[in-house]
């Protein structure tokens, strides 16, 4: 595995500098394919998703994320679930730029996008229960903005 290190900043649009384009080709190249759901929960892609999540790199979340989404089965429950994520990271991303009304109708696309919260359910690693947790901070987030 790469172990993709942290970003030098986090990408805002329209308020810093974009990463070189080529930033994270590499670990965007290791989802791939014709791989299971449970193989690219383990990959590069995917992990440095997750991490850049929790850490508050979100632009960078959605970059490394979308190969995953964009390489898992149409219509499966995982590729909607890692779309979720990425509206998540989205959301969050829209706090920043201080735009709430648009950071709200994201958590919702998150939040319909994500398997109904039940402590049984783990996806890719995740336990369902925990990521609606991330939504709903983000849509307490939110709303105590507007």
């Amino acid at each position: 595995m790469l172990a993709q290190p942290l970003p030098t900043h986090a990408y805002i649009p329209g308020q810093n500098e974009r990463h070189p384009e080529d930033t994270f080709d590499a670990v965007r190249r290791t989802a791939v394919q014709g791989q299971t759901a449970e193989q690219l929960a383990q990959c590069e892609a995917f992990q440095a998703g997750l991490r850049f999540l929790d850490v508050g790199f979100y632009w960078e979340a959605h970059e490394v994320l979308e190969p995953v989404w964009m390489v898992l089965p149409q219509d499966s429950a995982e590729r909607r679930f890692v779309q979720g994520l990425i509206q998540l990271a989205n959301g969050c991303l829209k706090v920043r730029m201080k735009k709430p009304k648009a950071a709200l109708r994201l958590v919702e696309q998150a939040r319909g996008l994500v398997p109904a919260a039940d402590a049984s359910i783990t996806m890719m690693t995740l336990e369902v229960v925990e990521v609606h947790r991330w939504i709903d901070a983000l849509e307490d987030k939110v709303k105590s903005a507007l």
